[in-house]
């Protein structure tokens, strides 16, 4: 019998680690199951662009895994049973069940609104490519002049201010910041975005909390009122909230609590990749939740299962930072060097040079998901006593 192996969700992490799987074993061996609502791949960390207006490129999973054995399953994950090994699906025929002897939970993060009054009414999300789309459309329709408010002063907020920005300057554009702007950052990143926002005409306000949104304006915590047409909220990331349901070790977020190799501590059976999962980096540090941390945390898994599928070694290079990526609007960028915990130190990389270094990351990282394996390998054959001993009935993590 196949190892039946089933990975929900196909953003970079879900994605890479199905087709990772797939180069690694032999498809006689194992049959993996790759659960998506959508029938293409999301580039997320282009999803300002799209919702500036610019056409993304198509990329179905039905090219990218042509050839590899990975079977796209079209549905919508409600429910997963730990203790039965059972996957609870929705799709266009309705409601069904799959079965699993390893899991793979990549279900990834959506927007937080972190329950400030009138954010989920009223403001627009770039998490997902509904919402990029929603806020394409609620852009398009506003005239010269109008008010646009980014909230959130992350990477996600700079990136949505900039790209609006220079799409379009005839907007009036705000960014409204917790701490002082891009205060994690080195003294020249921090002087560059300055300098990048004023030439894009970006009012930021700086130390500032939004403690309420309205149709037309946010409210701040000293009472101050900000006239917005758009309000585009990018405080931060809430991850799905399956998990929390099911028997796993979680968090108080949700996320899953992970070892060194991805797997459950609670459960054997499980990995949890990218944004869903609690994993510790350098220094003892929880991973942030990132493309950054979440494509080497596909390659993590991907290796630690067939490894203890087939006898192999398990991978003992950790997940490390190295930069941080920022676009800019299309013209400028900044890469921020980092130490391996995630530390700004002084070395950036500005402006154009920057902006294309960047356009290549976002490149790289589409490509990636569509080559999980930089260096072919064979594939190797599951011994079947390390298949049955992989996931048993409550066995210790």
């Amino acid at each position: 019998m196949q190892h039946r192996i089933v990975v929900l969700g196909a953003g970079y992490t879900g994605a890479i680690t199905a087709g990772r799987l797939a180069r690694r074993l032999r498809p006689e061996d194992v049959s993996i199951t790759l659960v998506n609502a959508e029938p293409d791949f999301v580039e997320r960390v282009r999803l300002h662009q799209l919702a500036t207006g610019q056409d993304l490129r198509p990329r179905p999973f039905s090219e990218m895994f042509a050839g590899t054995g990975v079977r796209l399953r079209l549905a919508r994950v409600t429910g997963v049973d730990v203790d039965r090994r059972t996957v609870a699906v929705t799709d266009a025929d309705g409601a069904g069940e799959l079965e699993y002897d390893t899991l793979v939970y990549a279900l990834g993060s959506g927007w937080d609104d972190q329950g400030v009054p009138g954010a989920a009414e009223h403001a627009h999300e770039i998490t997902g490519r509904a919402g990029a789309l929603r806020l394409r459309e609620r852009l398009a329709g506003l005239t010269a002049g109008q008010p646009v408010v980014v909230v959130g002063g992350g990477l996600t907020g700079l990136e949505a201010a900039a790209e609006i920005a220079e799409a379009r300057p005839d907007l009036d554009v705000a960014l409204v910041a917790r701490g002082g702007l891009g205060d994690w950052l080195s003294a020249k990143g921090r002087a560059h975005v300055r300098k990048v926002f004023a030439g894009l005409g970006v009012t930021v306000r700086e130390h500032t909390d939004v403690t309420a949104v309205a149709a037309d304006h946010v409210t701040t915590a000293d009472g101050a009122t900000v006239p917005a047409a758009v309000t585009v909220w990018t405080t931060g990331f809430a991850v799905h909230p399956i998990a929390r349901a099911t028997g796993l070790e979680v968090t108080g977020t949700g996320q899953i609590v992970v070892d060194r190799s991805m797997r459950s501590v609670s459960h054997p059976d499980v990995y949890a990749v990218g944004d869903a999962a609690l994993a510790m980096g350098p220094g003892d540090k929880p991973l942030r939740m990132s493309c950054a941390s979440g494509v080497p945390s596909a390659w993590q898994a991907a290796d630690a299962i067939a490894a203890r599928l087939t006898g192999g070694k398990l991978p003992k290079v950790a997940v490390r930072y190295f930069n941080q990526c920022i676009s800019l609007g299309r013209k400028e960028g900044l890469i921020q060097y980092v130490t391996a915990d995630d530390r700004a130190v002084r070395a950036a990389l500005t402006g154009r040079i920057a902006a294309v270094y960047k356009e290549l990351v976002c490149k790289g990282a589409a490509w990636g998901v569509a080559n999980p394996l930089l260096v072919p390998a064979p594939r190797r054959r599951v011994v079947r006593e390390r298949a049955d001993a992989v996931a048993p009935a409550n066995a210790p993590a």
